[in-house]
């Protein structure tokens, strides 16, 4: 058995005037996850939560993300999360504030036999 990369999904998220570095990185995820539907693994005759998932945001200051509430946001199998610099932010216009936008790139990955894909 080895683990192979299956899928890429990829996504982005906002929050919109609470510079809420997290909020934008779960919206980001769901993005990329919820407009898909992965059958992958039922394919390959695997339980769905076998999927491994690695999960990249980028967000212009990574320290303020919590990672344990973005990996709450997966459905299924376990993942892991890196968060880089990236993404953007938008001063508002009386400087009071500003809007986060995060991007958000999930793969997932299968133990499955060598002689399969």
């Amino acid at each position: 058995m080895a683990l192979k990369r299956m899928v890429l999904q990829i996504g982005m998220g906002t929050d919109i005037r609470g510079t809420d570095y997290t909020k934008a990185a779960i919206r980001a995820l769901r993005d990329a996850l919820w407009h898909n539907s992965l059958t992958v693994t039922a394919a390959l005759g695997l339980p769905i939560d076998a999927m491994k998932v690695e999960v990249k945001i980028g967000v212009p200051k990574p320290e303020q993300v919590d990672k344990a509430q973005v990996l709450a946001v997966l459905p299924h199998g376990s993942g892991t999360c890196e968060v880089v610099e990236g993404g953007l932010e938008i001063a508002n216009a009386a400087g009071t504030g500003s809007t986060v936008m995060a991007t958000a790139a999930a793969v997932v990955w299968l133990d499955i036999p060598e002689d399969v894909g």
